[in-house]
This record gives C-alpha cells, structure tokens and sequence, in this order.
C-alpha cells in the first residue's frame, strides 16, 4: 500500500524538516480533520536523515486510535506490525527493536521519563490531537520541555491537532516555535439543525432513525454515514433500531468503541461498496478516518467520566459537547465530497455552547499524574510548569490523598511505599493494596479486584434466560465481601479458559472475563516483585482481606445512616446509596465502597457497590491517630440543626454519637456558615447579587493593592456569614436572614466609593447606551451588547481607569449571541464582514454600515 501524496499535510513537509533541523525544535501543526498529519507526519520524521538512529513517539489519546493508525501506517510502509511500525498501550503492545515509529497512548510516555528520563534513543514526540487538552497530553508536553531545556535539546516536540488555540500554545512552547498550517481538502459541508419535536415519542435512537429516513428519502444514498452517541448503551439500541427499519435493507451496520473487539473495528473502518452506518462513540471523531462518509448524524452528547474533587468521587454524567467537537463531527462528512452535516439539537442550543471542551486536567483526580511526576524526578510540584494550572484544591486535595496512602511523607517526597506504587501502572489507591498483598502473599485475589474494577462489567446486564446466574449465585453465608463472589465466578469460567457457552450460560462476559485474567497476571507479573517470591494464590483470611483493602479505601469508609435505609454516610462528608444486594446491606456494621461513582439516569445519584464488611478493631490496627473523641457542636442532616454532642469518629466520619446539652453559639454559628459557603444549605439573600459584589472587591484588590481594599477571599466570606448566623442554631433561623448589612461593613465609606468607580455595575458606552457589567470571581468581567449599539465603538470598553478590559459578547437583534471577543476591534477587522453578510439578510430593516 503506497502513500497517498496527495494529502494536504504533504505541502508542509519541506518546512516541517526545515523546523526540525536543528536543536531545540518545537512546532505546532494545524491540519484539519482528514488532512493526514495522524499517518504522515510521523512518516516524514521518520524518512529524515538525522532521524534514522531514533525513535518517534506518537501520542494518541485513544487506544483504537493508536492501534489502527500504527496498522494503516505499517501498510503504507509494506512493513509487518510490530517491526519498523508499532503501537504500546496499556497492557498490550506490537514492538520489536526495529520499531522506529511508535503509537502510544498518553499515559505510556510519563512511564518511560520514569525509567530513562533523557529519553535515549527518542528522536521526537509528536502530540497528536493536542485541542482534546488530555490529562497526560499537558504533562507530557511540560515534561519533554523540561527534557529538551535540561537534558535533550535535540529531542523534537512537535503537537499536533485540527482546531488548535495556537496562540496560548505557541506562547507557552516560545517565541522560537514554528507554527505550521495546512489548509486541508475539504468540501462544504452544509449544517441541519433537527432537535427532536415534543410530538414524537421515543428515544433518541428512534429520532435518529426517522431523521435518517428523511434524509435519504430526500437526498438518496450516497457514500457512508456517521452517528455520534454517547456510549455502548444508546449505540446498541440505536443498531438495534436501524436493523429494524426496512429502509436499511443493502446497508452495511456496524458500532464503533474502544472496548469492541479489534476485528470488528476494523470492518467498521475498512473500504467497502455497499453504503455503510457506522455507529459511534467520539472515537471517530478524530485521527480514525472512515473515507467515502457523506452524513454525519450527531447527538451533540458525549459521557464524559470525571472527578469531583470537592467531593472525593468519580463522576459520570452525559454532557453537551463542544461547538469546537461539534465542528469537528461534522468535518467527517466533507472529506471526499459535498456532505451533511445534521445536529440534533437547535441552533440556539449550539450558540449557548462551549466554544471549547474544558481541559481533563481541571477534572481529573491528580494523584495517578502526581505519584508519577514524582516518580520522574519533579520535587514541588507547585513549581511544576504546567500549560493549565490545575485546581489549587484539587491539587492539595491529591497531596492529602497520598499522604494517607503513605506514598508521600510530609514534605512531599516520594516515601518507599511510593516508589513502589508508582511502579505499577494503576491507580495509586490500587496500587497501595498491589503493594501491601505482595508482601502478604496473596497477590491474586487482590490483583483480580484491582484489574476487574477497571474493566467492563463481569456479569452481563439482566439475565438473557431463567437458567443465568447473577454474582450473588456465587455468594457464600459467610462472606464479608463482594469482591468474594466475583472471584469464585471469574476462577470457575478460568478454569474452562473462558469458554464462550459456558460464560453466556452463566451470564458472565466472556471477552470481559478473559481481558480481567490478562489485566490480571499482568498485575501480578509487576508487583510480585514486593513480595518474598512464594506462592501468591493464597486466599486471604477475613481479617487480612479488609486490612488489605483498608490500605487503599481508607476514604471509602462507610456507615448506614440507619438499618431501615441504604443511605449511607461516608468519610469526608459525603452520601451515597448502596446496593440492596452488596454484602453489606444486611446490617449497619462498616464497610468499604469498593466503587463510588455519581451515575446519572432518571436521578443523579451517588452510588456504593463492591462493598467489604470490615472491623473497627481491623481500621484503629491501620489508622490509630485518625480516630477522634469530640464533645461539641455538630450539624444534624435531618433536623438541619446545631446540637451538642459526644461523638467518636474515623476522620469525619461518625461512628458513635450521643447528645450532651446545648451548643456553644460561636460553635454553631461557624458551622452554619460553613453549610452555606459550602452550598449545602441556601441562604436565600446570599445570591448572584453577592457573588457579583465579592467579585467587584476582589477585582479592585487585586488590581490597585495601593488602595488597600481588604479582598472578599474565602476565608473573609466565612467570617461574614458567621456575622449573619450568629445566635443560631437552625437552618430555619438563618434561611431569611439578609447578607448585605454585613457585606456592607466590609469596605470603609471611601472605599466604597472607590469601588463604584473603578469597577461600576453599569457602563455607558460611546452610543450612549447604559449596559450592565457582569462580574464573576474568577472570570473577566463581560458585557452582552446589541450589536446595533456596538457601531461606532472601535475598542473593547474598560474599567479600572483602562486596566481591565471587558469581554464583549455580541448580540444579533433577537438578542442571540453572534460572537464573544475581547480585542472589539479585531472584531470588525477580521470577523465583522461574515456577521454582517449573515445578518443583514435576516434583519434588513436595521442599518448594517460596512467598515
């Protein structure tokens, strides 16, 4: 299979060895969807002279991206799999000494800094589809900077993506960076907008199908097409759907995800005739190319998993996706050909979006990507130079964390135990329990839990027959963990190898149950090196199982708030609901959640599963200074008020309580306060109003420190609502009781003035137009303007005295955002001709004066 040289990236190939030539190299490349950057790039760095003696490292943020994108780049090169081309994810990989060009996924280049952090032998890195702002493509990036300043000015970063922020990016690599662009080979692509009308019933997939219908029996077939979904879920009932229908007789249906198996992704992917639907998740969304497609069906959603750092637990909810991912869907149907694009959502939906997904590091737990920046030799990672600094919190909070595991010691240093852990390529709760079962002797029960967490659901979802089991057909009388069953179940189908019929009979996932087993003698492979190299099969007992899991679920202890609920209580102030069928549910004893995960569906729900009974005695041996006797003020959830009591707790979490008289009032007005900052209790005068009011003292404070405005920081605002709870003990006290007497108090009457000046709720612009500023902390102060009072104005208005310029969002006449800027002027310069060519055929009674 030869190259095709006619792909756009081609025209940048020159110029990409001209910036590659000598030390110290950083580009950025922008390439639209379809352009070949994912596929030649690599290949042009390869085919360089001074290349020829390493190795190119190609990021991908996806494993079906990595894998397909080394195959179809072995092909063109008449090359095997594995020899001069090949691919590394987790667990897996095609590689040989020969291999000089290698797809990885993100998480596998942090390893490699920590084992050689020169990077020997690596030529370059190119970060592929850079825009999607990955956890670890941000790390890695900062992390081959700080190789390239130190240790390897020849290493060559190159990051790559179809809709690039250059300017932050190309800032933060150095003016000395090479920006390249290639124009690409696309084809318009014409935008429908078709949200699904309140006089069809159904789901989304039954909208799906009508709306495909419709196109079809309108347009005709021609080529391929591509729906975006969520998750396996809506694309098995959206095929499931389609299959049904008697238009789709002659068309080719397939899904596409990452956890299907690799040979129907590549039938999902690979040239055929017959027109084909391809189902998806957002895997296609780049670097796979599916040519010939001419439709794209996009839902607009995507699940997008996350942490809650606040809170202490995953998340996973279905959220809009981008206007810059929405973009990028569509610019699959303008590939080969004039194509459609149709967007189940309205118009004014999309306007209202994102324009960009947020970055994966704002969401993310930090503790994996902190063991190992710690690991590779970063000492405070403060200092870290991050592209997008994360969450002071979040970060503190992944700190805390690991201190609890024992993986870092006081000051932040790797202890032993962490050196340890952050040898295992798991999550660091996981791979503290790795750890601590090696040196117990029975690695395999505990690297089966590790593996099968992580992985596709064991059991199939409902019983396909009367005849299936279910996991607690495996439960035994005297078990105190679920995990327990799961194992006897897993151990009986590996001893069949797996067997498909027999596994279905069972209701257990075979493909799953056969990639735990391999997830988990890789677990075993790595840690058993911790152990004293005996036997690691043994079973352990109960004692030695919680103590185990205690390790690395200390923040996973739970209580029953009471034997008649599965609501529960769980350390570091959170609830959650169990399962009715866990272990646990049977009595109010402690245990550990093994998941806990915010799902959302009909509700948004907190919920346990995988629960182990475990032992006070098992968690005083493991934690003696985290238990504390407390005789004071505490917050009752149900009654909502302060009363006092004598309490024993883990951390947090109560474990014994009585009542002993009445509250200290400064005590109970500390805890209010805390409730409302909190958000876990709503005083209904500290509103948006408030918030604005903080955001203008803490703008003026930060930016003329010479005026001496006290700032409204978290701590001030903590102190002004003990001021207004103070003498209560209720919710039903405060919850009416107004904020801005105190608010008022803060600031000294001239000062006060100062702040109406400098930064006022109300500006008048050049029109005369009097518009409201909005103030949020955190964010620039913006404006919403009619774009009929914008002419005339040619710069972006300011306040504090021309220090602080305002974000401008632009409003059409129906009072619809056409555009947010901050450079006003760029505005009509570069963007305004298109607007006004837009809108003036919509509104021709307003006057639309050129500029």
């Amino acid at each position: 299979m030869d190259r095709d040289r006619s792909l756009p990236v081609f025209e940048l190939e020159n110029a990409l060895a001209e910036a590659v030539a000598s030390d110290h190299a950083r580009v950025v490349i922008e390439a639209p969807t379809g352009s070949g950057k994912s596929t030649q790039v690599p290949q042009m760095l390869a085919d360089l002279p001074a290349s020829h003696d390493g190795e190119i490292y190609v990021l991908q943020p996806r494993r079906l991206a990595a894998r397909m994108l080394a195959t179809r780049v072995a092909r063109e090169r008449n090359v095997r799999l594995g020899t001069e081309v090949g691919y590394q994810v987790r667990f897996e990989n095609q590689l040989s000494p020969e291999t000089r060009i290698r797809y990885v996924t993100e998480g596998i280049l942090i390893r490699r800094l920590i084992d050689d952090p020169d990077l020997a032998g690596v030529f370059a890195v190119v970060l592929d589809e850079f825009h999607e702002r990955h956890f670890y493509g941000d790390v890695s990036l900062a992390r081959c900077l700080e190789v390239q300043k130190t240790l390897r000015p020849d290493l060559r970063i190159i990051a790559m993506s179809a809709t690039l922020e250059t300017r932050s990016l190309i800032s933060y690599l150095g003016d000395d960076s090479v920006h390249l662009q290639s124009k690409g080979r696309t084809f318009p692509v014409e935008i429908k907008y078709s949200p699904p009308r309140e006089r069809h019933k159904g789901q989304i997939w039954d909208h799906i199908v009508r709306v495909m219908r419709d196109h079809f029996k309108t347009r005709g077939v021609e080529g391929h097409s591509l729906v975006f979904l969520p998750g396996q879920h809506e694309i098995r009932k959206t095929v499931d759907a389609l299959r049904k229908t008697s238009w789709t007789k002659g068309f080719e249906i397939h899904e596409l995800y990452g956890e299907l198996p690799p040979e129907k992704q590549d039938a999902a992917v690979s040239a055929g005739s017959a027109p084909r639907i391809v189902v998806s998740t957002n895997v296609a969304e780049t670097s796979i190319t599916i040519d010939g497609v001419t439709l794209v069906v996009d839902s607009g959603l995507e699940r997008r998993a996350a942490f809650d750092s606040r809170r202490g637990l995953n998340t996973l909810h279905i959220e809009k996706i981008s206007q810059a991912s929405a973009d990028q869907r569509a610019g699959r149907a303008g590939r080969t050909g004039r194509g459609t694009a149709i967007r189940l959502w309205s118009e004014r939906d999309h306007e209202q979006r994102n324009r960009l997904t947020p970055a994966e590091i704002q969401r993310m737990d930090l503790s994996e990507a902190i063991l190992i920046l710690k690991a590779s030799g970063v000492e405070k990672i403060a200092e870290f130079p991050w592209f997008e600094k994360p969450d002071p919190k979040a970060l503190e909070g992944a700190l805390r964390w690991l201190r609890h595991l024992g993986a870092l010691d006081e000051n932040e240093s790797l202890t032993e135990i962490g050196k340890q852990i952050g040898k295992i390529p798991v999550n660091p709760r996981f791979g503290r329990i790795l750890v601590e079962a090696a040196r117990r002797g029975c690695l395999e029960f505990f690297a089966f839990i590790s593996a099968m967490v992580g992985n596709r659901p064991l059991f199939l979802r409902g019983k396909g027959a009367a005849s299936q089991a279910d996991w607690i057909d495996f439960r035994h009388p005297d078990d105190i963990s679920d995990f327990q069953a799961h194992y006897r179940a897993w151990s009986q189908m590996k001893e069949s190898r797996f067997d498909f019929e027999r596994c279905q009979r069972m209701g257990i996932n075979a493909a799953a149950a056969r990639n735990i087993d391999r997830v988990t003698r890789q677990f075993i492979r790595i840690s058993s090196r911790f152990g004293d190299g005996g036997d690691q099969s043994r079973l352990p007992d109960d004692e030695t199982l919680g103590q185990i899991l205690l390790t690395g679920f200390s923040d996973r202890l739970a209580k029953k708030l009471s034997q008649a609920t599965l609501a529960c209580a769980v350390v570091g102030g959170r609830r959650g609901l169990m399962d009715r069928e866990s272990i646990a549910a049977k009595d109010d004893s402690l245990f550990i959640a093994g998941e806990m995960i915010e799902i959302e569906g009909k509700d948004l729900n907190v919920r346990l599963t995988l629960s182990t009974r475990v032992e006070e005695a098992w968690v005083r041996d493991l934690f003696p200074d985290d238990f504390v006797e407390k005789d004071g003020a505490v917050y009752d959830e149900q009654t909502r008020r302060i009363e006092a009591r004598k309490e024993l707790r883990f951390r947090d979490l109560i474990l014994e309580t009585k009542q002993s008289g009445t509250p200290p009032p400064e005590e109970a007005a500390a805890i209010l306060a805390g409730k409302v900052f909190s958000d876990e209790l709503n005083l209904k005068s500290w509103d948006r109003s408030i918030q604005e009011y903080i955001a203008r003292v803490n703008l003026v404070a930060a930016t003329f420190p010479a005026y001496e405005i006290p700032a409204l920081d978290e701590e001030a605002q903590l102190l002004l609502l003990e001021q207004i709870c103070a003498g209560a003990r209720s919710y039903k006290e405060i919850k009416d009781r107004p904020s801005k007497p105190a608010l008022k108090e803060w600031l000294l009457p001239h000062q006060a003035h100062l702040l109406d000046q400098l930064a006022p709720e109300r500006i008048e612009l050049s029109s005369g137009k009097r518009v409201r500023v909005f103030y949020s902390t955190g964010e620039k102060p913006r404006v919403s303007v009619l774009i009929q009072h914008l002419f005339g104005l040619k710069d972006s208005p300011r306040i504090c005295e021309g220090k602080v310029g305002l974000v401008v969002e632009i409003l059409a006449p129906n009072h619809r955002p056409v555009q947010v800027t901050e450079d006003l002027a760029g505005f009509w310069t570069r963007s305004y001709a298109a607007v006004r060519a837009q809108l003036r055929g919509r509104y021709p009674k307003h006057e639309w004066p050129e500029y």
